[in-house]
């Protein structure tokens, strides 16, 4: 009987292998949301705004997947404040970045004027050290009580931000700050045009905008920023994948792993676990740091109650989906939540909005169910969930989560096989131990004391006591 799991034989029949099942799923992905544009007579404007918009989810919750994966997949740590480093990342790199401040400008504080790239660094640094001071005394907690200390972390720097106190101060003898909870104004030089000049492709950018301006009459450059930059994201999303499948396949990413599994057995063959918890804790943080940079550095604005824990949740579900431990599974649980679960509900509104006979919609729960119960009639009901679909997307989460417990609690992908074994995980049984027979025989056949014989005991046992240094176990191993 072969111990393959289905994730891995699907591995070896779709062309490409893991990235062959990504390409895949993110191409149905897009299918289906074209043709879902198609069906609400969407204009070739709105169709690439839709897919914009789709791939910009796509890639931050797939970005914020992998980071958690080494929390969690790897490492076994319990992180849900996630939140939290990503609220210090773009808020660090907005005080780098943002222009000094001057009397009678838009914006109420200012920042230290730096480039981009240096906020960008900045905030990665920031996310960083957030997580090695949490990590110092939470490590040492179980899962639940670290759980309880990251997410009580995570609020404690939402109102740390909405403090009248940061929202403005002196650095450097600079007037700078967070904006308190009136929020903080990203007034610096668009990230794409800073990437574009800094490689001194800015003029062939405005070229490709030019080009556009053909097919998408009307002020082309919003909708090709909008899928340049998801396509950067995408491009970060691939980092994100080679890091964490480099660190799994190093000798830190196996210590991470035995730690995952056994703790005390890692320890007991005198690795450190502490110090590789916190560097793990660390790099994760730093990439949760990076991922909240991206997701709100072109927004113009940013504000502390953003951050609320309900983004951290969004990201387990997508982690949940797609497998823990499973790098491909992450970006897959991105891109199925991002599609499905986040973006989805709008899209099916104003799809079934189209489909079905407009009908007027009760005001609340109660008016909509009541038909149901006296003359089982479901149409008001209908036509309030149609109307409040996007209300319900918690709702759909949660059943979502609530089958996948049930029914999938390894993701859709399953236990993968660890590139890090010293055995190939996916042989099968009776193939492993013909080969291990086939080895003992052979070191049988090679034995240099062809006179070497054995007591046999009445019993049919063997009085003879195994060399320790031929057939034994060394106690060096």
């Amino acid at each position: 009987m072969s111990t393959t799991t289905l994730p891995d034989s699907l591995t070896r029949r779709v062309p490409g292998g893991d990235a062959g099942i990504i390409i895949a799923t993110l191409a149905a992905t897009y299918l289906a949301y074209v043709l879902i544009g198609i069906g609400l007579g969407y204009s070739l404007r709105g169709q690439l705004n839709t897919i914009a918009v789709l791939t910009f989810y796509i890639g931050v919750f797939a970005m914020l997947a992998l980071a958690l994966n080494l929390h969690w997949g790897y490492t076994g740590l319990f992180n849900i404040g996630i939140v939290g480093f990503m609220a210090v990342g773009i808020y660090v790199m907005a005080l780098v970045s943002k222009p000094v401040y001057q009397a009678g400008g838009a914006s109420q504080v200012g920042g230290l004027g730096l480039p981009v790239i240096i906020g960008i660094i900045a905030g990665m640094i920031a996310a960083s050290l957030l997580g090695l001071l949490i990590a110092l005394p939470a490590l040492r907690l179980r899962a639940d009580y670290l759980a309880i200390v990251t997410i009580a972390m995570s609020e404690i720097v939402r109102f740390s931000f909405l403090s009248g106190q940061l929202q403005q101060f002196n650095l450097a003898g600079r007037r700078v700050g967070f904006g308190g909870g009136s929020g903080l104004i990203l007034d610096y030089t668009d990230p794409l045009e800073s990437f574009f000049s800094f490689f001194g492709l800015w003029d062939a950018y405005l070229g490709l905008i030019e080009t556009f301006g053909i097919i998408i009459p009307n002020n082309p450059k919003p909708v090709v920023d909008g899928l340049v930059y998801g396509v950067v994201l995408l491009s970060f999303v691939g980092l994100y994948f080679w890091l964490l499948k480099r660190t799994g396949e190093s000798p830190f990413g196996r210590v991470l792993k035995a730690i995952r599994e056994d703790e005390e057995a890692a320890s007991s063959l005198g690795k450190d676990t502490n110090g590789f918890k916190i560097k793990a804790f660390m790099l994760g943080c730093a990439l949760m740091g990076l991922a909240g940079i991206l997701w709100f550095m072109r927004s113009g604005a940013v504000t502390p109650n953003t951050f609320r824990p309900r983004i951290t949740f969004f990201v387990w579900i997508a982690l949940i989906i797609g497998g823990a431990g499973s790098n491909t599974g992450s970006v897959l649980g991105g891109a199925i939540f991002a599609a499905l679960l986040y973006q989805g509900p709008r899209y099916l509104k104003n799809l079934l909005d189209t489909v079905l006979p407009s009908a007027s919609s009760p005001s609340s729960f109660g008016p909509a169910i009541a038909p149901l119960i006296s003359n089982l009639d479901i149409t008001p009901l209908l036509f309030y969930t149609i109307d409040n679909i996007r209300q319900l997307q918690l709702v759909f989460m949660g059943v979502v989560l609530i089958w996948l417990m049930h029914n999938r609690p390894e993701g859709l992908l399953g236990h993968r096989t660890e590139t890090a074994s010293p055995i190939t995980l996916s042989a099968p049984i009776a193939q492993t131990v013909a080969s291990e027979s086939r080895s003992t025989t052979a070191d049988a056949d090679t034995d240099p004391d062809p006179d070497a014989t054995e007591d046999i005991a009445p019993d049919g046992g063997s009085n003879s006591t195994t060399d320790s240094n031929n057939g034994g176990i060394n106690s060096n191993e």
